[in-house]
């Protein structure tokens, strides 16, 4: 008995030590996990896997993607919220979880501005209303006019309740004077298989998601989301040309959770920097219909909370509201 306590003992100051050793070793001396809230196949998770093996390159570290989907984005993001503040738990996250969540769930079960702490800006992507190919509807005035002919009977798919793409649908309906019928799925994948299988006429998708299917010609782009047209798909017209009120991006953003400490901040930015400096990888981002205009780390917080207070106002709009 008396053996096997010591033995324990000896056991515990050993696993003490080496946690100990390991704390005092420069960041980063583990795995990174990137944890993405949402399931495979939507933009950030695109975004993702491609930044992660540049990423753990410049910062000397093994970088892990781990989709932790669930209540719109909010079981991952409440998960990384709640990790060790130590920098090797982050957030590769999208505005629709981060800015519109909260306004959209009564507890979200995070604070977006007080949890977390806001490390870089990667860029942004429209969505696009997508159908079919030979579908009737061609083009946006085929679609408007096809739902005022019969009110509530045109529906479109998203990736779910409170999303960008729910929302952009709900903006539509309000700028066309229509009224297409709401479909919710759980992500943008199954949404798409949808629309691919001919369950559902329309999807609002974000570009990366729909991009490769557009350009292998199984899926028709009818009109995107942004204010101006996409580099990624220049002939495929804006929505805000007919109707310029009517306008969306989603933007992909890295976040720790509040407490970590200032020189690991300055690491992964520092690191993040290098990855973005990279050709290759600004090549695949731009391809995927990404936007990698920059916004300086310093002026993240602030964008966060001028998009919090824009779908705010858009969510107490269109009525949605989750428990």
């Amino acid at each position: 008995m008396m053996k096997n306590k010591l033995y324990q003992y000896l056991l515990a100051l050993v696993f003490g030590l080496l946690s100990t050793q390991l704390a005092a070793q420069p960041y980063p001396n583990k795995p990174i996990s990137l944890v993405v809230p949402q399931t495979a196949g939507g933009t950030n998770d695109i975004v993702a896997r491609l930044v992660a093996p540049a990423f753990g390159e410049a910062i000397s570290a093994s970088v892990v993607v781990e989709n932790r989907p669930g209540a719109g984005g909010n079981i991952g993001t409440q998960s990384v919220a709640r990790s060790a503040k130590d920098g090797y738990t982050l957030l590769l996250t999208i505005n629709s979880a981060q800015a519109i969540n909260p306004a959209l769930y009564k507890n979200p079960g995070f604070d977006p501005i007080n949890d977390f702490v806001p490390l870089y800006y990667i860029g942004a992507t429209p969505y696009v209303l997508v159908t079919p190919p030979g579908s009737p509807y061609k083009t946006l005035a085929d679609v408007v006019a096809a739902a005022k002919k019969k009110p509530g009977e045109l529906s479109y798919a998203s990736a779910g309740n409170g999303t960008i793409s729910h929302l952009l649908g709900a903006m539509l309906n309000t700028s066309a004077g229509i009224e297409m019928q709401h479909i919710p799925y759980k992500g943008v994948a199954p949404a798409i298989n949808d629309v691919l299988g001919g369950q559902v006429p329309l999807a609002f998708a974000s570009l990366p998601s729909a991009l490769n299917y557009i350009k292998a010609g199984k899926l028709q782009a009818i009109a995107i989301s942004s204010a101006k047209r996409s580099s990624a798909a220049p002939e495929i017209p804006t929505i805000a040309e007919t109707y310029p009120d009517c306008v969306g991006e989603v933007w992909v953003a890295i976040f720790a959770p509040m407490g970590v400490s200032a020189d690991v901040v300055k690491k992964i930015q520092a690191a993040m920097d290098k990855v973005m400096a990279r050709p290759d990888v600004r090549e695949k981002l731009i391809a995927q219909g990404l936007d990698l205009s920059p916004v300086p780390s310093a002026k993240l917080a602030s964008l966060l909370k001028d998009e919090l207070a824009k779908w705010v106002k858009i969510v107490k709009a269109s009525g949605a509201q989750l428990d």
